[in-house]
């Protein structure tokens, strides 16, 4: 059993997941000792990403090194995210639905004025630019690699081959004003303050379909990490496809 001295909200699907993998791990690269056993890395990786308890709070807690935790953690995730779907999986799964939602969030991290490509001017903040794919139902499919949050929604979204990878696979898909433009079987809103009876219609129940993309970032950011992130922004991508993988392991 795994014991936490906070609450975190997973799954035991999800608990056994991570320890189950860590241990074969061991196996395969031929660990005979750790400080903690392959339950306990779990749970001090889990910690960090669901509740974003730092490394020192958590070295604190299960009795090592804050430099062990680091390194435990690192290794956990690296793990998971060399199990996260490719594009192409995620489009393979992808026909199977009647159509996808494409949309995009911004993640915060702490950076200071002077770090220009992190900054995005429609949010007003520093942060890193994610595009994520969702079912009709608004379940995560995909999650893309980070990108500087001055990047636009659409330029991310072509930087990561998703329009031609949608248009490939003749897939409709749905997003906001951000993507107009794309390209492909795509369904924007109409823009405008003179719209038509119709095309107010269309606005609306749009609205009612891409709404249902923000219950995949309500799932992200479910993982407290991500609120607002201090790590290095070359570590964010492995975090963002390690939680896609216990995402979809909970499933």
């Amino acid at each position: 059993m795994l014991v936490h001295p906070s609450s975190i909200g997973l799954s035991s699907r999800t608990l056994r997941y991570l320890p189950g993998r860590l241990a074969v791990r061991r196996g395969e690269i031929g660990t005979r000792w750790r400080r903690l056993t392959a339950g306990r890395q779990a749970l001090l990786a889990l910690a960090h990403l669901r509740c974003g308890d730092t490394y020192a709070q958590l070295a604190a807690g299960f009795g090592i090194g804050i430099a062990t935790a680091y390194r435990y953690i690192c290794e956990a995730v690296d793990l998971l995210a060399a199990l996260a779907p490719t594009l192409a999986e995620a489009m393979r799964s992808a026909r199977t639905k009647a159509f996808v939602i494409l949309a995009g969030t911004l993640l915060p991290i702490d950076r200071i004025a002077t770090d220009t490509p992190y900054y995005s001017g429609t949010h007003k903040r520093h942060g890193m630019n994610v595009q994520v794919l969702t079912d009709p139902f608004g379940r995560l499919l995909w999650a893309s690699p980070a990108l500087p949050g001055s990047a636009h929604d659409l330029t991310a979204a072509r930087t990561h081959g998703i329009v031609d990878a949608l248009t490939d696979a003749d897939l409709k898909y749905w997003a906001d004003k951000a993507y107009q433009g794309a390209g492909g079987p795509i369904q924007v809103p109409f823009r405008g303050r003179c719209l038509k009876r119709w095309q107010r219609r269309h606005n609306s129940t749009h609205a009612k379909i891409c709404c249902l993309g923000e219950q995949a970032m309500a799932t992200l950011m479910s993982w407290r990490l991500l609120r607002k992130l201090h790590c290095s922004t070359n570590h964010i991508t492995a975090i963002i496809q390690a939680i896609l993988v216990l995402h979809h392991a909970s499933a």
